[in-house]
């Protein structure tokens, strides 16, 4: 095992499989199966979801109807009741699972506190971060990155659901090719999307691996925390 502390990184769409919107069960179920595998190797895992698949602010904010820290706001409780679902997922295959939240809810979940989060990881149970940061203008993606360096991860794993970074647009462009290996820098060269500049900037200046890689492919999960070459990795 490569990596003995991740912070996995899950879209809100992730959790929608085939559907427009809401939560599919199959996928939630499988990704509960791959987070108790890389658990049962002995991995500490602290999850970030996004919350896309219940309410993308943007949509909102364009036609002018909700300004853009209400919508941000509204996407940080979609965060949360994502999080609610997955622990009951995680939990049904007998993972335990802890639920931390940047704006204090105290019957749903603790507030996120760092060191209390350690210990958790420390004894094998799961960390869910909700609510993003707590403030408008930050992503989910900063959010995680955040979160994966003050909890000291060795790495940060976003699933998405293409197999990594590309030269171009794959799905578009049939001469696009899969880059294995790519720095900071040329991710800021490139412009490439796949997260936010601010959550790449945190992680060039703060030295922390992020794989991008296709967590719909059974056993991907496991691959990524043992080492093997999937994905993209993003490195300094």
């Amino acid at each position: 095992m490569k990596y003995k502390r991740s912070l996995l990184k899950l879209s809100g769409e992730a959790l929608m499989g085939n559907n427009e919107y809401g939560l599919h069960s199959n996928r939630l179920k499988q990704y509960a199966e791959e987070v108790k595998n890389v658990v049962k190797m002995g991995a500490q895992v602290a999850i970030v979801i996004g919350g896309g698949n219940i309410f993308r602010g943007f949509s909102r904010i364009k036609e002018n109807i909700i300004n853009r820290i209400g919508g941000d706001y509204m996407g940080m409780l979609a965060t949360v009741i994502n999080g609610i679902a997955f622990q009951s997922y995680l939990e049904n295959v007998g993972i335990c699972t802890y639920i931390q939240t940047a704006i204090r809810m105290d019957p749903i979940a603790e507030p996120f506190f760092k060191d209390r989060a350690i210990r958790h990881l420390e004894k094998g149970r799961v960390v869910i971060f909700v609510a993003g940061l707590g403030n408008p203008y930050f992503t989910t993606d900063t959010a995680a990155v955040l979160r994966a360096i003050e909890i000291q991860a060795d790495v940060l794993l976003k699933g998405t659901k293409v197999d990594g970074i590309y030269t171009e647009d794959p799905k578009k462009d049939k001469n696009a090719k899969k880059i294995k290996n790519i720095s900071f820098d040329m991710v800021y060269k490139m412009g490439i999307k796949v997260m936010d500049t601010t959550a790449f900037i945190l992680g060039n200046e703060n030295n922390l691996p992020i794989i991008i890689f296709d967590i719909n492919r059974i056993g991907n999960f496991k691959k990524a925390i043992s080492g093997e070459s999937i994905g993209t990795i993003v490195t300094n």
